[in-house]
Parts: structure tokens; C-alpha cells; sequence
């Protein structure tokens, strides 16, 4: 019979910090050239959303520009002022790009995980492309960023400092959907909170020391992000890889 998600969990070994973070280095050598490659396509799909919301904007921009930041000299309000029925499209317009923005860019990293998984496993399996997830769970994306949203709204609520603790299992919410698409989207939510409770302080240090080093990109002028962005996407791999793991393959047997 086949092990559940949270049978796995319960049954999860420990992890080792150093262990993991020593693998992910090995493995972003590896598979530097998709890590960028995802990263870039991302960046593709990225700017055409921020320039419809930003372009609006632009006359404004230029005003503060030209007058030093003095709202007094303001003769270009963007079109989106004149009524509050149009503020209000605005406003709901910026959240459905949003939405479906943060909705693409979870496709292109779920395949990065399949991507990671392929060569780490040194398997010949077939990922498909950036956009197979999107085309094919678009629904259980969709819901999974909006729940992801809602419970990130509710911690800030909160004074915030639920953020530290809901920031850990959320991390986990886009590879347990990955690697188990066949779960639906509130059991992807309660695997991803049992095992990032789990394992809460390590997980924690895995994703804080992992943001910095995928920020190291920064010191080159903010461009080299590109280059380093993906690095967190690795030690979330390991983290999964090494606490609850894949199924095994079952050998298919002619006779």
C-alpha cells in the first residue's frame, strides 16, 4: 500500500544542516545553466506585468523628477485619480496581475524542482516544459497561491511576528505540490505546515542562510542576481529530498 504524504512526514528522519547545505552547493554547480535559465524566464514573464502597472505611473514619475519631488507642481495625475470607481479598477487590476503573475512564476520553479530532482537523481526523466504545471494544474495553482497570500495577510495582521513562523512552512508548500500533484490543495497546505513544524528551527536557519547566499548576486550591481537568485530553490530541495523523500520506483517485471 502506498505511504501517504503525512505518513512520510510522521516517519521523517532528521536532517543535517551542514549535510544540506554542503549537497546544494554541489548541485548549483550542476545545474547552473537551468537555475539561470529558469531565473531569466522569470525575469521574461515578470516585466510585462510590472510594466502594465507601472506604465500608468510614468507621467507622475516624471513630475517629481523635473520638480523635485513637490506635489505642489503635479500637472500629469495618472487617469486612475480622476474617480474613485477608477482608482478602485486600478487597484483591483494591480491584484489580478498579482495573482496571476506570482501563478506563472510557480510554474517555472516547480519544474526548476523537477529539473533539480532530474539531475541530482542523474535520471532521464521527462519534466516537460516551463509551462506544463500551469497547463495542467492551473486550478490547484491558482489556489495555492491565493491561500498562500491569505495566510501571509493574516500573519502581517497579527503585528507581524507570526510572519517568522508561517514563512517556514509556506516555503514548502510549491515542492510538496510538486512532487505530489496527485494532493489537493488544502492537503498540500497541511503537509507543508506538519513538516515545516517539524522541523521549524532548522528549516529556518536553512532558509536565512540560503536568502544570503542567493543574495550574494547583489554585490555585483544588483545583476548578478541572476546568478545566484535560484540557490534557495536547492536547499528547500535537499531539505525535502532529505526529510521525506521520493517514492521509490516500482520495476516493471515482463514474464
Amino acid at each position: 500500500m502506498k505511504t501517504t504524504i503525512f505518513e512520510k512526514i510522521e516517519n521523517s528522519k532528521s536532517v543535517d544542516f551542514g549535510d544540506i547545505l554542503s549537497k546544494s552547493f554541489e548541485l548549483y554547480k550542476k545545474v547552473f545553466q537551468e537555475g539561470l535559465m529558469h531565473t531569466l524566464v522569470s525575469l521574461i514573464v515578470v516585466i510585462p506585468f510590472i510594466l502594465v502597472i507601472y506604465i500608468p505611473l510614468l507621467p507622475m514619475y516624471i513630475d517629481m523628477i523635473q520638480y523635485g519631488g513637490d506635489p505642489y507642481y503635479y500637472g500629469n495625475e495618472p487617469f486612475f485619480l480622476e474617480s474613485p470607481v477608477m482608482m478602485i479598477g486600478y487597484l483591483l487590476l494591480i491584484f489580478a496581475l498579482s495573482i496571476l503573475m506570482q501563478v506563472v512564476t510557480m510554474s517555472i520553479y516547480g519544474h526548476f524542482f523537477l529539473a533539480l530532482k532530474r539531475a541530482d537523481l542523474g535520471t532521464n526523466e521527462d519534466i516537460g516544459g516551463y509551462f506544463d504545471l500551469l497547463k495542467n494544474h492551473f486550478g490547484t495553482i491558482l489556489m495555492l497561491t491565493l491561500a498562500t497570500l491569505g495566510i501571509a495577510l493574516l500573519a502581517a495582521l497579527l503585528c507581524y511576528l507570526p510572519i517568522l513562523y508561517v514563512m517556514v512552512p509556506l516555503q514548502l508548500i510549491l515542492p510538496i505540490f510538486v512532487f505530489n500533484q496527485d494532493l489537493t490543495t488544502g492537503d498540500v497546505i497541511k503537509a507543508a505546515f506538519k513538516l515545516g513544524n517539524k522541523y521549524w528551527g532548522i528549516l529556518f536557519g536553512l532558509i536565512i542562510v540560503g536568502g544570503i547566499l542567493a543574495s550574494l548576486g547583489m554585490l555585483a550591481c544588483y545583476i548578478g542576481l541572476v546568478l545566484t537568485a535560484f540557490f534557495t530553490y536547492i536547499v528547500i530541495y535537499y531539505f525535502y529530498k532529505d526529510s521525506i523523500g521520493f517514492d521509490e520506483p516500482t520495476e516493471d517485471i515482463s514474464v
